[in-house]
């Protein structure tokens, strides 16, 4: 198994010594709102929202979709063609290639940014925004490094801002049912949490993203809708390339095809497993792990593994006992329970909660929750609702940001950072190859200090956090 240990020359590294001290140095910082400093476009945030979009192609054009009830007033993307549908879609909105630009120039005529560009651009447009007093909504996995979740999370408990990361079943009907089920005691006292993925690969004919690949030698002409240097932002300099995927075609690392690669993604732990293992955080308030191991497939030196089985364990907390939570991906898949029914297969995304006294099976991103066998789930009683119901992920987003109730988005960073430090710390155990013992308190391996590499990462120059 390689691990890769070189960082680009021209990078800058951001350490813990220099967290620390970045909060005394904007501890004085005020957010002023847009209804304060006016503007030709100024419309009252309690009315509708102005909005710009950073990613506007893929899941962007989802998320813009979702917030069409408000004011979208400018666009951002380093891809024309990726974004054609969408800008074709909005032909009087200004068009920026470089959030940065973008930001400065709309600064006094929005509220709030929307972030959908790959994983490795999430937190240095987040802060930038957060900084500016701009409500933020940014798609999972918030972000590309422990210390970036870390510090978006910081960043937005010290401007007061409206966050919310993009964790759509957080906001359904399934993720409280399953709370509700748990904690009415319907399997007793659970010690034990499976969740698993289909990604990556090529799952029912559709191939995802590839992995376990070494760097393409050469080089490809960039596409000239594309701007291949804005793409990269703050990752290490490499020339624009194209490579083999699932299925033996060949494909470039954007729009798609760059979430299993180191440099700018966080594998399919990033992808999927924020949806998927969700309830478990949720339910049962696993906050950090204490140590988490990976069996994988080859870690390349660019490239997460074609498979993982990862293991998190969870000190015991109030009433709740220690609890192990693994995870796998790549078509792996955890034993079949005893009490699946014949003829009855385990969904291709799903989490399987084991307790003292029986189990309980959901689907993909939360889906509503099942006792298994299903004549146990007949039998059972279901207790009252005891949380309050969602009008919607985006909604909600929507709402909090015009009443400025940042914990009433309920995926704000204020939930979403731990949870995504703790889904990340196993993707350590991924490129390090053994067993991580975690600190959580002071962000460190306390037997793997090379994991420093990982839990942080190099900027290019004219790039940081």
């Amino acid at each position: 198994m390689k691990h890769k240990k070189s960082l680009s020359q021209d990078g800058i590294k951001i350490s813990r010594r220099d967290f620390i001290g970045t909060a005394a140095a904007v501890a004085a910082f005020t957010v002023v709102p847009r209804k304060v400093l006016g503007g030709p476009n100024n419309v009252p945030p309690s009315e509708k929202l102005n909005i710009a979009v950073i990613g506007v192609g893929g899941r962007g054009s989802e998320d813009i979709e979702a917030v069409s009830s408000e004011n979208i007033v400018a666009l951002c993307d380093v891809d024309l063609n990726s974004a054609g549908e969408i800008l074709t879609k909005y032909p009087n909105v200004k068009v920026y290639r470089d959030f940065r630009r973008m930001l400065e120039s709309e600064n006094r005529n929005i509220d709030a940014v929307v972030i959908a560009a790959p994983d490795h651009i999430h937190a240095p447009a987040a802060i930038i925004a957060m900084k500016m007093g701009k409500h933020v909504y940014v798609e999972k996995p918030m972000a590309h490094t422990i210390f970036e979740a870390r510090e978006m999370t910081r960043v937005a408990q010290q401007t007061g801002v409206v966050t919310q990361m993009g964790n759509q079943g957080h906001a359904d009907e399934g993720i409280r049912l399953t709370y509700e089920f748990i904690h009415d005691g319907a399997i007793g006292k659970v010690h034990e949490v499976h969740v698993w993925t289909d990604r990556p690969g090529v799952i029912g004919g559709r191939a995802w993203w590839p992995q376990g690949l070494d760097r393409p030698k050469g080089s490809w002409p960039v596409p000239e809708t594309l701007d291949w240097d804005l793409w990269l932002g703050p990752a290490p300099w490499r020339p624009y390339a194209k490579f083999p995927n699932s299925e033996g075609g060949i494909v470039a690392y954007c729009p798609f095809n760059w979430r299993g690669w180191f440099d700018f993604g966080c594998g399919a732990m990033g992808d999927m497993a924020v949806h998927n293992a969700d309830p478990a955080f949720f339910c049962l308030d696993l906050g950090a792990p204490t140590a988490v191991e990976a069996e994988t497939s080859e870690v390349t030196d660019d490239t997460f593994p074609k498979w993982s089985i990862i293991t998190y364990y969870f000190p015991a907390k109030d009433d709740r006992p220690a609890i192990k939570m693994i995870w796998y991906d790549g078509s792996k898949l955890p034993p079949r329970p005893q009490e699946l029914e014949n003829g009855r297969e385990l969904p291709n995304n799903g989490i399987l909660f084991v307790g003292s006294e029986g189990k309980i099976l959901s689907g993909e991103k939360a889906a509503p929750p099942r006792l298994i066998p299903e004549s146990k789930m007949k039998e059972y009683k279901r207790p009252e609702k005891t949380l309050p119901r969602s009008v919607g992920h985006h909604k909600e987003w929507i709402q909090a940001c015009k009443d400025n109730k940042p914990k009433d988005a309920k995926a704000g960073f204020w939930y979403s950072g731990p949870f995504t430090e703790a889904l990340l710390v196993g993707n350590l155990a991924v490129r390090l190859g053994r067993l991580v013992e975690w600190d959580h308190e002071n962000m460190r391996s306390p037997n793997a200090p090379e994991a420093d590499n990982y839990i942080t990462k190099f900027y290019r120059n004219g790039w940081s956090v």
